[in-house]
């Protein structure tokens, strides 16, 4: 079973790898008055933290509210 996690890491990590290599251009974002000329895996590599945390973040706020919302036994 060893192996296939191996296997498994090394598949994605290569997946990664291609999909790196395969966008090297640039974009350049536009918030507000902000300017940012990034790679395009760097914003893809932020938004996908960002997503993360935002979701973590309202995950347990909903779980909170749904267990507050019964009154104890």
């Amino acid at each position: 079973m060893r192996y296939v996690h191996m296997a498994i890491i090394v598949l994605l990590t290569l997946l990664v790898l291609s999909f790196k290599f395969q966008n090297l251009q640039s974009v350049t974002l536009q918030f507000f008055s902000l300017n940012m000329t990034m790679p395009v895996t760097v914003l893809v590599l932020l938004v996908y933290v960002l997503g993360m945390f935002t979701g973590g973040s309202l995950w347990s706020l909903l779980k909170r509210s749904y267990r507050g919302s019964f009154p104890p036994k």
